[in-house]
């Protein structure tokens, strides 16, 4: 089974972005467990928001909206923290958001295994 994970980092090393305040997502794939780097996406340039420049996302979100459109082929996204509408935004998608604050190669190893099991139908404890 092969999916992707988008990361918010500046530096290809560390999750150490917001999600909105990401200008990136590095996207990997995972095929049979294993990740690789497949991509990088380029978010598209902030608009500024006014009281009156408000839509059905709520005064503030067409970006957040454009940014979840941008990873919506991705199984998770991986931040350093999602808000909350953010969050809602990714379920209806059913986009898992994680947000953590640790190495790239470390949060993709525990979600890859964990997403190994949940495929497999195996129970996670241990």
């Amino acid at each position: 089974m092969s999916y992707k994970i988008a990361i918010a980092s500046f530096d290809d090393e560390i999750i150490n972005e917001t999600f909105g305040s990401a200008k990136s997502f590095l996207i990997y794939e995972v095929i049979n467990g294993v990740y690789k780097k497949a991509e990088e996406r380029i978010c598209a340039a902030e608009e500024t928001v006014s009281k009156n420049n408000c839509n059905s996302d709520g005064c503030g979100q067409g970006e957040a909206s454009s940014k979840v459109e941008l990873i919506s082929d991705c199984r998770a996204v991986v931040c350093k923290k999602i808000g909350f509408h953010i969050q809602k935004q990714l379920e209806r998608k059913a986009i898992a958001a994680f947000d953590v604050s640790c190495t790239i190669d470390e949060a993709l190893d525990k979600i890859t295994a964990y997403y190994s099991r949940i495929d497999r139908h195996e129970s996670l404890r241990k």
